[in-house]
């Protein structure tokens, strides 16, 4: 009977209906987690470029993976309880995380920074080059058009048809799961503001590394690290800003408006993408291509960009200011310059020069247009009102730029301060830009990278040329004449630099010993007059640039002579990595030393910082010229 009565008992005991609830909350919730956690594999996967670091971002206690997956999984929770249905969070969630994680990775083959939010203000300027980048890869075009296409309309077929079969939820589920996900992810986002000290964000291990961006993705993922960079356009005063340390900073009164015909005219020449490539390592280029730039060089521009962002080397040559004292990633002509600032072009201004900014693209581009405003020229010849000049491929030669300089320079009755940003030289490097490549490149390369070297190469010497004529025809001028070339970053040639044993990658490195950093971002300065010929300079960083221009000028300035003056005796390279004194030795990261910064460089800073965001306390001590332009009334 025993053994009777023992086999009659059930087997298990059926859950009650609260049992029943849980069971189904927990399946829920697993399955919410783990589609959390495959989104955040695939972001990683495609942002990084490679599984590799993936599995300890995720599973170790001292990095915020898991972290992620949870933010992730609320996220999906929350939209998932505003929608209705289960799952369609999805639709929103995967396209607007996997999207920004692979432009991310394309923008780090190119330009070895990841995507920031900021990068978005110039997604025209992106639009408008996607031509030249088609023509040099149709048919990764091709692909990536069909791809987006397909993507568009699954998404759009899942949004319209798909979703009613998703899981309704209850009312109750709905108003649960809104109460549990918004609060935390309210107070997570509050943890995202990298200036203040956070002890809940450091035990999540959220480590913002807003000095060291490939760290900062790297350590807290894509999609915490482009968080962090949300509120970038905020610039904090350093501390210790204010009337009284402005007033401490030495300074020189100096009479401005002095200029008259002892003065020369000045022509400041950005050349796109303009390098040495007889640098590269197992290559031979011949002939030479600019043996006119080697024999009047001054030395070299220590660029803070690489294969692009011209703005910020261009931020810097005009105005004198150091994009190390703003946020890793900005752009400063995107998102800084929104009122009168200084620059060379209200200085020249101020002596009575005309002021001038030549380029033969859209004026829209980079925000110059307004950026010229707001730097004192008196006019900007764009593409729109530029003549129609000859092209070489996509983009303007530098000879039929150079020549509407000389025009516009015979029809001045003044002296004159151009500025002028050339077009030729911008990559892709496709084969057929030029009818005759006039430049042979010998080496052990593959057939491509010879090809895209070549046409590279001769553009270059092109550029050679364009400069012969322009010194040619300054030294017939009456007027002394200044020219001043530089490059704005090394050219984004791509497996060239890996094939021909330059660089380990084909992009720059950041963080380096500075013979690296100086091999990886030297391009070519010259600084001529058409009476005294060529300036020895060295290697300086754009923002030292202004102090070159105008003493070679035969000014004196409170700021451009005088403040920088002093610092480029000490520091010719400021970088935000490297701050190189006179006798090249290196202060590696710092801006983030623990010992106080060098006087100097505070006031560099606190300077900067007055005439950007401040109360431009130093206006009328540092720059007259500036305050007289802009309140002519004074």
């Amino acid at each position: 009977m025993a053994a009777t009565r023992t086999a009659r008992l059930p087997l298990y005991r059926p859950l009650s209906r609260r049992g029943e609830q849980a069971l189904s909350i927990a399946y829920a919730l697993g399955k919410s987690f783990i589609l959390s956690l495959l989104i955040l594999i695939a972001v990683e996967w495609i942002s990084r470029g490679s599984t590799t670091d993936i599995g300890n971002f995720i599973t170790s206690s001292a990095r915020p993976g898991m972290t992620s997956v949870t933010v992730m999984m609320m996220l999906i929770l929350c939209l998932d309880a505003i929608f209705g249905r289960r799952y369609q969070s999805l639709l929103i969630v995967v396209p607007l995380a996997l999207i920004p994680a692979f432009v991310s990775r394309q923008k780090q083959l190119f330009l070895s920074d990841p995507l920031y939010p900021t990068d978005f203000l110039f997604a025209r300027q992106i639009i408008e080059l996607l031509p030249v980048m088609i023509s040099q890869r149709p048919w990764t075009a091709v692909a990536v058009f069909g791809g987006l296409v397909a993507s568009v309309v699954l998404i759009v077929y899942l949004w319209v048809c798909a979703w009613k079969r998703f899981p309704q939820l209850s009312g109750r589920w709905r108003a649960a799961s809104l109460a549990l996900t918004l609060p935390l992810l309210a107070g997570f986002v509050s943890l995202m503001d990298y200036s203040q000290y956070s002890w809940l964000r450091d035990r999540l291990q959220v480590i913002p590394m807003m000095w060291d961006q490939k760290e900062n993705y790297r350590h807290n993922g894509f999609l915490l690290a482009f968080a962090f960079n949300v509120p970038m356009a905020n610039v904090s005063a350093p501390a210790g800003y204010g009337a009284e340390t402005m007033a401490k900073i030495p300074g020189k009164a100096m009479p401005f408006g002095t200029g008259g015909d002892d003065h020369p005219d000045v022509i400041v020449l950005m050349s796109e993408s303009l390098w040495d490539p007889t640098r590269l390592s197992n290559v031979k280029l011949s002939p030479d291509p600019m043996p006119v730039m080697r024999e009047n060089q001054s030395g070299n521009v220590f660029s803070p960009e690489f294969g692009g962002m011209t703005a910020n080397v261009e931020f810097e040559a005009l105005t004198g200011f150091s994009n190390a004292f703003l946020p890793y990633g900005s752009i400063p002509y995107q998102q800084y310059v929104r009122r009168p600032m200084p620059s060379l072009a209200t200085f020249f201004r101020g002596e009575g020069y005309v002021t001038r900014a030549i380029h033969p693209y859209q004026s829209w581009f980079w925000n110059r247009a307004e950026v010229y405003k707001a730097f004192g020229f008196e006019e900007f010849k764009s593409e729109e009102n530029l003549p129609a000049l000859d092209k070489r491929g996509f983009f303007a030669s530098d000879e039929a730029l150079f020549k509407e300089i000389m025009r516009q320079a015979d029809g001045m009755d003044r002296p004159f301060f151009f500025f002028s940003v050339t077009l030729q030289g911008h990559g892709p490097y496709e084969p057929a830009r030029y009818a005759r490549n006039a430049i042979t490149v010998e080496g052990d390369l593959p057939e491509a990278d010879k090809r895209t070297l070549a046409t590279y190469a001769h553009g270059v010497k092109e550029a050679d040329d364009s400069l012969k004529m322009l010194m040619e025809w300054a030294r017939k001028r009456e007027r002394e004449t200044i020219i001043v070339v530089f490059g704005d970053h090394l050219p984004p040639l791509g497996s060239v630099y890996v094939n021909s044993g330059y660089m380990p990658e084909q992009v720059a490195t950041r963080k380096a010993s500075i013979e690296v950093m100086k091999r990886e971002h030297e391009t070519p300065l010259i600084v001529w007059s058409s009476r005294s010929g060529r300036k020895n300079i060295g290697t300086i960083s754009p923002a030292i640039l202004p102090y070159h221009v105008v003493k070679m000028a035969r000014f004196d300035h409170p700021y451009y002579t005088n403040f920088l003056g002093r610092v480029q005796r000490r520091y010719p390279i400021i970088d935000r990595y490297q701050l190189v004194a006179r006798d090249n030795q290196a202060k590696p990261d710092w801006l983030r030393a623990k010992e106080p910064l060098d006087p100097m460089m505070r006031d560099f800073r606190y300077i900067q910082h007055d005439m950007m965001f401040g109360q431009q306390y130093s206006v009328d001590r540092l720059f007259p010229s500036h305050a007289w332009v802009t309140q002519p009334q004074g």
